[in-house]
């Protein structure tokens, strides 16, 4: 079993958060836990402040296989589907991970391949938008054969945890993170004589390869985000997407399930 006594901590610096981390430090301490100051030192990463932070933390400390993620609320108030803890309950946090049967739960993730020269992993969704005041042409291909031609504002491709966000806000479906495949969607499509989609959202299985082709008409430096990143990449010509064999760990705490977490958060 993974020794899990080395704790890194992901969250942003400021004074007021660093006196509420400050206990919760302590008592990791007194309980046999080490801070660590260097990710690549835990087995455990500990993200502060949300689904956002969560997603930063994963993609900062570049989606290790090998250590545990989990991440900690910062008020009761705030909800989160990657977040099992909060930090007004720390001492709650610090028993469970010693003393309750804590289990493993695993996130499928997508690799995108820009140009055929740089990849990136995503564990929420990538999209592509245009950056003009008019709308983008795509070519969209699953594995070798041209599905559609899509114009309008853009596209999502979500892995299963990343439908509750975005994808969802555009009326996707929620998809359970147990199902290998990941998810697209359209951004207010154009559908005419010319231009014809399937006008709703589609999945994918893992074994499939979703490619899409840029048209370059003019339009030809879209936004591509990354979880909740935009990509500094100008001309984007193509985006060829795969579900990968990375998976990531997280902590998951008796009785928190992915569903329940959603009734949680919409219902």
């Amino acid at each position: 079993m993974m020794n899990r006594n080395k704790l890194f901590f992901y969250y942003q610096h400021k004074d007021e958060l660093i006196e509420k981390l400050n206990p919760l430090f302590d008592l990791a301490k007194q309980n046999g836990f080490e801070i660590v100051q260097d990710h690549k030192d835990a087995n455990i990463i500990i993200s502060v402040g949300g689904d956002g932070m969560f997603l930063q933390s994963v993609r900062k400390t570049g989606f290790r296989e090998d250590c545990l993620y989990t991440g900690v609320t910062t008020s009761e108030n705030e909800s989160g589907l990657y977040c099992d803890f909060n930090l007004d309950h720390f001492d709650e946090m610090v028993h469970s991970m010693m003393h309750e049967a804590l289990e493993v739960r695993r996130f499928p993730v997508i690799e995108a391949n820009i140009n055929n020269e740089s990849s990136f992993y995503c564990l929420n969704e990538l999209s592509m938008r245009s950056t003009l005041i008019k709308t983008i042409e795509i070519d969209v291909f699953i594995d070798d054969i041209q599905f559609e031609s899509f114009r309008g504002d853009g596209l999502i491709v979500a892995t299963p945890t990343g439908s509750t966000g975005y994808n969802k806000s555009t009326k996707g479906a929620v998809v359970d993170p147990k199902l290998p495949c990941f998810q697209v969607s359209e951004l207010a499509s154009i559908n005419s004589n010319r231009y014809r989609t399937l006008g709703s959202s589609f999945i994918l299985s893992g074994e499939r390869t979703l490619n899409l082709q840029l048209v370059q008409d003019g339009n030809d430096y879209p936004i591509l985000g990354i979880d909740n990143e935009a990509l500094p990449i100008r001309n984007i010509r193509s985006v060829k997407i795969n579900l990968s064999d990375k998976v990531i760990k997280t902590i998951k705490l008796k009785d928190n399930s992915y569903w329940e977490r959603v009734k949680r958060t919409f219902l």
